[in-house]
């Protein structure tokens, strides 16, 4: 049976995230504020609520809460079933309370409906009145809708609307030539803008177009590198998409990889590049699946899109038959993996077989995988097998053969078949000695999903990512001036308004950094750019980080590089040592991270964060460090390798002794035998003989060949001369 397709990742739920889009509902985020009358010593006047009693009111208002109309009319204010009893459990609470004193009109409405009979509809003004005391939010709820409305994104950008833009889309698969032909109408420009997913891609285009004679600059979120200072910026700039200016004017843009509308983290960069981008020109290259979607986001403003269609420029083969065993990996392969445990298992694996392979995975610095890359497609490098997560789908350049699965599924679920074209497609590449590729798998049952995933059409994309920019958020809070910056999150993206086109980019670590600051006072702008900062919250050193970092913020103090070093990550010795094992290289990919980050607040707040320079140098001197740290760890497993080799050499050692023990005791019974016990040294020479033979008798070592002689002879007088031939064979096999 077929497993079914996924077309994406499945979308997980959320916090603030309504649940038709696989989160919460704004019910479920807030909370009841606790209203109470002022008190007064003595009893209430006695001129509005006399004959008042308390089990009347409390009828009365029961009475009230039941009335459909009145559901209906504080559902209109946003009171849900749920929030409407918090909120009347509250007003009830508030009319019964001993020795409080109410507003004099509430008394008089109370009365006339006690004890005149008018209708309890009369309270709804005093009962919202008091609603929205409770819950703060829903008296700006109009407000809020309006800011949050996510439907026309388009309209964000005045600059872009100002031109008649024209959009070229360079549709193709991997390895096709489309980013080729786009880059060059970049550099034939005078002026333009590149940008891609990537530092690595944002570094080659940088490093290429200057190579080429066309001054370029390079914006990243952690480093500005200029063709010439920053007092003479160039007409062109490789950046990473999220760095894009949309208020920058150029004549061309090339937006790398478009399908990353459709990421759920990062699809928000793209959807904005593409309706922001201020230029003439503007080349997108990426999967055709992206095609028709493009076109339906351009529509509202009357731009239209002219298809440029590519076709790979080298064969794929897809395998008939799956690796097995490390065994049959050849020079050019490329073993992809989806985590980083699973990389160094078959690292292990190839250098017990004497194959020493490059290592690839997310979490290496830029230079350490552009090292191994280096190493991988040298052909003088005795380096050339690979080893690597899917983070080779994109950004290096490898001269593989051959794409080996060693999976087919991420964290439980299969992975989408668009993913699986993109890793595939990476094996041949045109112009190289590889020109025709590869793709196959370790596992022999994951073969066949691997021909479907790959034959398979990739379903056009229905949706694309969105995100809040911080000036709505900003507005959020002109509204909601006592809700945290967690809340504030939660709100907006709850009562958002997105169409079927566009889904919110999933929040949770912008969330989860909020969470770990959010007793800190620091004020939004800043806040906002915390929460933002790329730093992952997988380690514990990385979440202690962030937050002495917010409190030295908050502070005023300024966060130098020997605070951050020594008092932060506790490096008193610099630069550290290379890493011996695999913790202490996570370690050191740790401290990396925290400092490209630092680099990343420096160019935000370089006032409060001073020491730019010091620290670019001390991740210039760390990443060689983690190169040779992954050099040793993979000879440390090629060591391990041969110990394993050398203690089967021991075992094999100890256990031909004890059989050569066997023997001599056999001999010894042979040389002091008595008739009556004849039968019984036959018995245990076949025996032996036996056990031997079952052993297929690999333990002898050589040292028995030189008693073999012996004990043929003294065997020869009690074996039948089938048992002797037996004997005979086994040692000679040996």
């Amino acid at each position: 049976m077929k497993r079914p397709l996924p077309p994406g990742p499945a979308r997980r739920r959320i916090p603030g995230v309504p649940a038709d889009r696989g989160g919460y509902d704004i019910d479920d985020l807030v909370q009841p504020r606790p209203v109470k009358p002022p008190r007064i010593d003595g009893k209430r006047e006695p001129d509005y609520s006399t004959g008042l009693d308390s089990i009347e009111v409390a009828l009365c208002l029961d009475e009230f809460s039941r009335r459909p109309m009145i559901r209906e009319l504080a559902l209109e204010h946003g009171l849900g079933d749920k929030l409407f009893m918090q909120a009347y459990r509250s007003f009830k609470d508030f009319c019964l309370q001993k020795d409080a004193v109410l507003e004099p009109a509430l008394l008089v409405t109370l009365h006339d409906i006690i004890k005149d009979g008018h209708d309890v509809d009369n309270l709804y003004q005093f009962f919202l009145a008091h609603a929205k005391k409770v819950f703060p939010h829903i008296e700006a709820m109009n407000e809020l809708k309006m800011i949050s409305d996510l439907t026309q994104p388009h309209n964000w950008y005045p600059d872009a609307r100002t031109i008649q833009r024209k959009i070229i889309f360079h549709a193709g698969p991997t390895n096709s030539g489309k980013t080729y032909n786009a880059l060059k109408r970049f550099r034939e420009a005078k002026s333009g803008i590149y940008c891609g997913p990537l530092k690595l891609l944002a570094a080659e285009v940088f490093q290429k177009t200057n190579d080429a004679g066309v001054k370029c600059d390079m914006v990243t979120g952690e480093e500005r590198r200029f063709a010439i200072d920053n007092q003479h910026p160039s007409a062109h700039i490789s950046s990473t998409v999220e760095m894009l200016a949309t208020t920058m004017r150029v004549e061309v843009a090339v937006i790398d990889e478009i399908q990353m509308l459709r990421d759920e983290q990062r699809g928000w960069a793209w959807t904005r590049a593409l309706l922001g981008v201020a230029a003439d020109e503007v080349h997108l290259c990426g999967e055709p699946a992206a095609v028709e979607m493009v076109r339906r986001l351009l529509e509202p403003m009357g731009e239209t899109v002219e298809v440029h269609e590519y076709k790979r420029m080298s064969g794929l083969q897809i395998a008939r038959e799956a690796v097995q065993t490390v065994d049959r990996v050849q020079p050019g392969d490329a073993i992809v993996c989806f985590s980083k445990r699973q990389v160094f298992s078959f690292v292990n694996l190839l250098e017990k077989k004497g194959i020493k392979p490059a290592i690839i995975y997310g979490d290496l610095p830029p230079g350490t995988k552009l090292a191994q890359a280096a190493r991988f497609n040298d052909p003088n490098d005795d380096c050339d097998v690979l080893v690597s997560t899917d983070a080779i789908g994109m950004g290096l350049n490898l001269n593989i053969k051959r794409v080996i699965f060693a999976a087919l599924t991420r964290m439980g679920e299969l992975i989408p078949n668009y993913q699986a074209l993109q890793i595939a497609g990476r094996a041949g590449r045109y112009g190289t000695h590889y020109a025709d590729g590869v793709a196959t798998t370790f596992r022999p049952e994951d073969i066949g999903t691997l021909r479907e995933l790959l034959e398979t059409t990739v379903p056009p994309i229905d949706a694309v990512g969105i995100s809040p920019t911080y000036e709505q958020l900003e507005t959020f809070s002109f509204h909601l001036p006592q809700a945290s910056f967690v809340k504030l999150l939660d709100l907006f993206v709850s009562v958002c308004s997105v169409t079927d086109h566009f889904f919110i980019c999933t929040v949770e670590q912008m969330r989860e950094l909020a969470l770990l600051i959010d007793y800190i006072i620091l004020p939004l702008k800043v806040r906002y750019t915390f929460c933002v900062c790329p730093l992952s919250m997988d380690s514990k050193l990385n979440q202690t980080t962030i937050v002495k970092m917010a409190r030295r913020f908050s502070s005023g103090q300024p966060l130098t590089a020997d605070w951050l070093l020594n008092t932060v990550l506790d490096q008193t010795e610099w630069p550290p040592a290379v890493p011996n094992t695999l913790a202490e290289l996570e370690h050191l990919e740790n401290l990396f991270e925290i400092m490209d980050t630092y680099l990343w607040f420096s160019l935000r707040f370089p006032d409060m964060l001073p020491d730019e320079e010091v620290i670019r140098a001390a991740t210039r001197q760390l990443d060689p460090i983690i190169q040779e740290g992954v050099e040793n760890l993979v000879s440390r497993y090629a060591h391990e390798g041969k110990e394993g080799s050398q203690r089967q050499k021991w075992k094999a050692k100890e256990q031909t002794q004890k059989e050569e023990k066997v023997w001599e005791r056999i001999i010894k019974k042979s040389e002091h035998k008595a008739p009556a016990q004849e039968p019984q040294l036959r018995s245990d020479v076949a025996a032996q003989l036996e056990k031997d033979a079952a052993g297929g008798l690999s333990q002898f070592s050589k040292r028995r060949t030189s008693k073999s002689s012996a004990i043929l002879e003294k065997a020869r007088a009690y074996l039948s001369p089938e048992e002797l031939e037996h004997l005979k064979q086994a040692m000679k096999k040996e």
